[in-house]
């Protein structure tokens, strides 16, 4: 399989907090033909003060993207809030000459040899396995079908939108991940509010409402009966992974549903062994899933 390259831009939180989505995520991406190079200039991408000081965020983003366009590469993506906003950012400094021209100032006074002119494209892992890899190939590189798997997808916010921005499919009527599941020979699983928030952006300032909005989808999929739960987000993943048994403090209630990032599904899928996917590293007991599948 031919290899295509792009710089992998980690983000803050998956060093921190998910170190199990980059092991599996790295390991997966080697499978599918997609060779992640890693950048050590790469700062944060903005996000967290987008809303405070967007022109601070914008600089942010626009000194990640002209890093990239002097290596004359793609970015891949593994957080869906880094891929909105530096998407956001790239389509807006095309679209807008003064800013851009502002902005290249800006850069210079940073380093002379920054200059962002809009030569590349950034895309999250899920969606390059989507389009570029394709449903069909990662089914036919399938060694152990996960059937029996029932698999309640949760695609979160930033995947989708803005979907101006992102230009990719109907944030009202997603199917990628869904598709990519099914491939593995897992069911993916239709339930209620499956584009549902998970509530993490709130965690940090209004932690009740956080866990009242994780709470509401884990008790759909309890009463649905899912065997786990498959999301690309480091966020999301907080929410419903490590604040899982907070939920269930909260709500007087047991849930103990496994929460998998999509690349450890897909490494079991290939017969990846699950420690070198991460497994031991999720928070929520993973050894119904694995037992279910016969996997290690």
């Amino acid at each position: 399989m031919r290899m295509k390259d792009y710089l992998f831009f980690m983000g803050c939180t998956i060093p921190a907090r998910a170190r199990n989505y980059e092991i599996s995520g790295r390991r997966v991406a080697k499978e599918f033909g997609i060779n992640l190079i890693d950048e050590p200039n790469f700062c944060c991408c903005g996000f967290p003060i987008k809303n405070a000081d967007y022109s601070a965020c914008l600089l942010m983003a626009a000194r990640n993207l002209a890093i990239a366009e002097a290596k004359k590469t793609d970015i891949c993506t593994f957080c869906s809030a880094c891929t909105g906003v530096l998407t956001e950012v790239n389509n807006h400094l095309k679209e807008h000459e003064e800013l851009r021209r502002d902005t290249n100032k800006k850069l210079a006074q940073i380093d002379p040899k920054l200059k962002f002119e809009g030569t590349i494209n950034v895309k999250h892992l899920a969606r390059i396995l989507y389009e570029e890899v394709g449903p069909d190939q990662i089914k036919s590189l399938v060694k152990k079908p996960l059937s029996g798997l029932q698999v309640a997808v949760h695609y979160g916010c930033h995947y989708l939108k803005p979907s101006e921005s992102l230009h990719f499919e109907d944030p009202e009527a997603p199917v990628s991940l869904d598709r990519i599941v099914e491939a593995t020979g897992a069911t993916s699983a239709n339930y209620l509010d499956k584009k549902f928030c998970c509530g993490g952006a709130l965690l940090a300032f209004d932690q009740n409402t956080a866990l009242s909005v994780g709470n509401h989808k884990l008790a759909i999929l309890k009463n649905q009966k899912v065997d786990t739960m498959v999301l690309i987000c480091p966020f999301c993943s907080v929410m419903y992974d490590d604040n899982q048994r907070s939920i269930e403090t909260k709500f007087s209630t047991t849930y103990g549903l496994p929460i998998l990032y999509l690349p450890q599904l897909l490494g079991l899928a290939l017969g990846i062994p699950s420690k070198d996917l991460g497994f031991p590293m999720n928070k929520v007991k993973t050894q119904p899933v694995l037992a279910k599948l016969g996997a290690q």
